[in-house]
């Protein structure tokens, strides 16, 4: 089939959205799709205009203000318009559509092309803490009308369905992401890195994200002095500088991919996630893949991830002593800790992209051939309480 892929964020930029893409986009290269992926431009010289067999249609873009290897396309409508009519794409497919999706969703539904939109960023949630509480109303409001416009929305958790559902958006279905077992595996644990960035033998406390202002990484102030710890921050962000001040004991490991990364995060002993605005946590499902248990947030993706008192702790957002409580918990404890990350590597064995990439393909065919989504009503989230605080 011939599809169009509109990415809110695409390369150089590595976050979970152009992670999720460039996954997809191989698969769809072994199956032999002619794909277009359109998004926005980029000051890097050096990235190319095919990508996994895709051609890149870039659109000129400006740097967001305070992000500004985050750009926002520019253009109208119509231009989108004319770029789907010329490539004539069976389906359009809407990668965490917010300003160029909508821009997409609508000259979509012009042509009469059905639409697949991927709801994988809380984008409203983040205003309050970007100190603009006042655009969170008018954010929802441009959420709802891309995904009630599309002829489906894909959602990563359960959390994300109810959350849309409760909104009125019906056309709503499940699709959550793969992750590399082969990549992400206990067996790249390495003795030499764990010496390198704890080198008096301290157990490991990780992060793995971007270091922004919705991760709140902030909140891992409240671990600095777990006794033999070690906490280690892997990633880069406009808040790398605040965090390091705010954290001075951490080791900041910078970006990390492929092999390296993956050696750091099986080089855990445990993974911690502070953030509240979560759609699913690409992150905790590598961690587990590489037999680390993991803390959490009790809210968005991780409910759905993490398995209180089998794979990790969900404390209560902002509750930092809980927080705390559940890390040494588990750093306290080497027999449960070690029951903890077993069952987390086993939790995700067969969530493979090659299996979640021809998911999303039947979810293609079947907008394609006119066959509706599934309308049931949300259903109500239930956890499991952890040890007290």
């Amino acid at each position: 089939m011939r599809i169009a892929i509109v990415a809110e964020s695409f390369l150089p930029l590595m976050n979970g959205v152009t992670h999720s893409i460039l996954r997809v986009l191989e698969h769809l290269q072994e199956r032999g799709d002619e794909v277009m992926v359109i998004a926005p431009s980029t000051s890097d010289t050096d990235v190319s205009s095919v990508e996994k067999g895709a051609y890149v249609h870039r659109l000129p873009s400006v740097p967001l203000a305070g992000y500004t290897n985050v750009r926002v396309a520019l253009g109208g409508v119509n231009r989108v318009k004319r770029i789907l009519a010329d490539f004539a794409p069976d389906v359009v497919h809407l990668a965490s559509p917010f300003v160029l999706g909508w821009r997409a969703v609508q000259a979509a539904h012009q042509l009469g092309i059905p639409t697949v939109a991927i709801y994988q960023t809380e984008v409203p949630s983040y205003a309050g803490r970007y100190g603009v509480p006042f655009l969170e109303n008018w954010a929802w409001n441009r959420v709802d009308n891309i995904h009630l416009l599309a002829t489906r929305t894909l959602v990563p958790s359960t959390f994300a369905l109810n959350q849309l559902r409760g909104r009125g958006i019906l056309r709503v279905d499940m699709w959550r992401r793969g992750v590399d077992t082969a990549r992400f595996n206990p067996a790249k644990r390495s003795t030499a890195w764990r010496s390198k960035v704890a080198p008096d033998g301290q157990r490991i406390i990780g992060y793995v994200g971007r270091l922004a202002v919705e991760k709140q990484v902030e909140d891992l102030a409240v671990l600095a002095d777990v006794p033999n710890t070690k906490l280690v921050v892997v990633g880069d962000g406009p808040q790398r500088e605040a965090l390091q001040a705010a954290l001075p004991n951490a080791h900041f490991a910078g970006f990390l991919a492929g092999e390296a990364l993956a050696e750091a995060v099986a080089g855990f002993d445990l993974f911690v996630h502070p953030g509240e605005f979560e759609t699913f946590c690409q992150t905790i499902q590598e961690a587990m893949a590489s037999g680390v248990p993991v803390v959490a947030t009790g809210r968005g993706g991780p409910l759905d991830l993490v398995e209180n008192s089998r794979t990790g702790w969900l404390y209560e957002p902002g509750n930092l002593t809980q927080l705390r409580a559940y890390v040494q918990d588990l750093m306290g404890d080497d027999a449960k800790r070690r029951a903890f990350a077993t069952a987390a590597a086993a939790s995700v064995q067969g969530r493979t992209w090659p299996v979640l990439s021809a998911e999303l393909v039947r979810h293609y065919n079947e907008v394609i051939s006119g066959v509706p989504s599934e309308t049931t009503g949300p259903s109500e989230l239930t956890s499991s309480k952890g040890p007290s605080s």
